[in-house]
């Protein structure tokens, strides 16, 4: 079980936007998709105490992470899976005792993100188009290991290249929000 901690400034972009910043920084060809399945119990006990418990696809590479609030950005416990371990627990749950969580949980919502990154300064930006149930969204993040100095550099991106912040939605509420 690995552990980190995930500081992380983000703003909803729009569409053209996206376009011009792929292009910007040279990314059109680096795009790459990734699934994220989000779990919960049956009376969504995790997304009330705004814990985000999901499998990230990548390939064939399965990742389960548990994600609680912290005061400064985000406690994460990462389990790597196999194929079959991860298919077996989209299919039929699974006791999430094994990242530290006393519930039974089952697959609630899954997004798409189609991500392309690169360094910036002291972090990683990440330039998203995700999809769900038949939305599309864009968003930019920043990754970084310091607050203060991250939140000033993110803010200064976006002054540079006129994008007004608009504070974004976690991917895992969007998800669930718009399930059919």
């Amino acid at each position: 079980m690995n552990k980190n901690k995930e500081i992380e400034f983000k703003t909803f972009i729009s569409k053209e936007t996206y376009d011009t910043l792929l292009e910007e920084f040279n990314l059109a060809n680096n795009i790459f998709p990734q699934t994220n399945y989000y779990f919960d119990t049956e009376d969504t006990k995790l997304m009330e105490d705004q814990t985000v418990l999901r499998i990230r696809q990548k390939g064939n590479n399965f990742k389960l992470t548990k994600k609680t609030r912290s005061k400064i950005g985000a406690d994460e416990t990462h389990i790597l899976l196999t194929k079959e371990k991860a298919t077996e627990m989209l299919k039929s749950g699974f006791d999430a005792s094994i990242i530290g969580l006393p519930f039974e949980v089952k697959k609630i919502a899954e997004l798409t993100t189609y991500r392309a990154s690169c360094p910036y300064k002291d972090g990683t930006l990440f330039f998203d188009r995700s999809e769900y149930y038949g939305k599309v969204d864009y968003e930019i993040e920043y990754e970084v290991d310091e607050i203060k100095q991250g939140l000033k550099d993110f803010k200064e991106f976006l002054n540079y290249y006129n994008i007004e912040y608009v504070e974004s939605i976690r991917k895992s509420k969007r998800a669930f929000d718009n399930r059919n």
